[in-house]
């Protein structure tokens, strides 16, 4: 055999090898490309910096909250100096109620109402609002210095309708789960969400503190107390529908990475669970709405595939398991622990942002890993198959405080162990993403 011979009888041994990989190898390089630009282009994202100032409004809808927790972060808000701070709380609030009118902060108004679901209680707050841009803000939110006057730069462009803050767990060390929830939301907010703000089109303002203009959303309202899916009316998922709403009045969306929040996370398994469950609830109702109306095909590309790839993750990531798994996995050793090895590099190359700020974590990666699975596969599946099936899970009218979510959940003395690493670490040009 010739030398020509030979080499194409070792090209074509060596394409029957490895010809067994490509349908991985081709989802893998699409996933690992999308994430590269949106990584490159979130890291490459600036703050939003104006002289632009103007009246503010914080609505803030709170059902059967842990008043210990309502009134510290509220003294957050209050410091920051806003117009108003509208509270909207649950007929039977009545300890916070008269908390709060004790301060005797004229800025500060309690609404006692009969809650039908957050929306309600937002459109109560939304209506009697003044200010030019209204904040909704989680009853369990609290604010970092300065999250006021960041977020009210980006509407110097009258386009902006509407503003993404950079979110965090608050005390993340008092619970295993709240540490694999902040790392799940750094890698949204250094590495996903930046990229969709820098061109006008975040899919989902989060309403831990979501910013509005108010006269981009008054006439949204009743489309968001009002909203149904394949016939039954939508209790959560508030914040995705009413920033599709935004988006598809012509407005931008965007992102600032200057505006700091730290909220409170569940400390257990079970409501880790739950919140995901309801989240990614929300999640398809909103995409697939989004979709069925024609607004995602409205936004910018990089936008459209980040959706896609949400609503996609159970069955490519599924698909690709078990190709791997039943199609392609030794069943040895070394199969073993090379495949242990590939997952857990992927994930610790993916959380390089989130381990720059907390190098300790390398130590949970192998738990981070199966978290990840955990969410993507059978979370995201039994979601997606109960998709409207309506409900909050983790908060319910015979217990005061969110599952987990309690203050004696907390470490009374414990300083908060997120915002200042991530201030000292974390560039200007930096954004956040999950």
């Amino acid at each position: 055999m010739t030398n020509a011979g030979t080499a194409a009888a070792e090209l074509s041994r060596f394409y029957e090898s490895v010809s067994v990989f490509m349908p991985v190898a081709i989802a893998g390089a699409i996933v690992w490309g999308l994430w590269l630009v949106r990584f490159v282009l979130s890291h490459r994202a600036k703050p939003i910096v104006s002289e632009f100032r103007t009246s503010t409004s914080v609505v803030v809808p709170s059902y059967h909250e842990d008043p210990d927790i309502l009134l510290q972060c509220l003294d957050t808000w209050r410091a920051q100096n806003p117009d108003e701070i509208i509270i909207v709380l649950d007929v039977e609030d009545l300890e916070a109620y008269d908390r709060i009118s004790a301060l005797g902060d004229e800025r500060v108004t309690p609404i006692l109402f009969h809650h039908v679901g957050k929306r309600s209680a937002l459109g109560v707050g939304i209506r009697r609002s003044r200010g030019e841009v209204v904040l909704l803000v989680d009853s369990d939110t609290q604010w970092q210095p300065g999250l006021l006057e960041a977020v009210q730069m980006p509407f110097t462009d009258p386009l902006v309708g509407a503003v993404s803050t950079h979110q965090n767990v608050y005390q993340r060390d008092t619970s295993i789960w709240r540490r694999m929830a902040d790392w799940m939301v750094n890698l949204r907010y250094y590495d996903y969400v930046p990229a969709m703000g820098r061109v006008g089109a975040v899919p989902c303002v989060s309403g831990r503190t979501a910013v509005y203009r108010r006269s981009a959303i008054i006439p949204l309202v009743d489309h968001l107390e009002n909203e149904f899916f394949l016939g039954r009316r939508c209790i959560a998922g508030d914040d995705g529908r009413l920033t599709w709403l935004v988006l598809a009045s012509g407005y931008r969306t965007v992102h600032q990475s200057t505006a700091r929040a730290l909220s409170m996370f569940p400390s257990t398994f079970a409501a880790f669970v739950k919140q995901r469950v309801r989240w990614s609830r929300n999640s398809y109702r909103c995409y697939f709405t989004a979709m069925s109306k024609g607004w995602l095909w409205q936004v910018p590309v990089i936008t459209q595939l980040t959706v896609l790839q949400i609503v996609l993750t159970p069955l490519t990531m599924g698909l690709s398991m078990f190709y791997l798994i039943f199609s392609r996995f030794e069943f040895t050793t070394f199969g073993a622990l090379l495949a242990v090895g590939w997952l857990l590099l992927g994930r610790g190359i993916r959380g390089i942002s989130h381990l720059r700020r907390h190098p300790r974590d390398i130590l949970i990666l192998p738990l981070f890993a199966l978290t990840v699975i955990l969410v993507a596969l059978p979370i995201k599946a039994y979601a997606f198959v109960t998709m409207n099936k309506q409900g909050w899970l983790t908060r319910r009218a015979d217990q005061v405080g969110g599952d987990g979510q309690h203050s004696r959940t907390l470490q009374p003395s414990a300083s908060d162990s997120t915002a200042a690493p991530d201030r000292a670490t974390a560039p200007d040009s930096t954004a956040v993403a999950a």
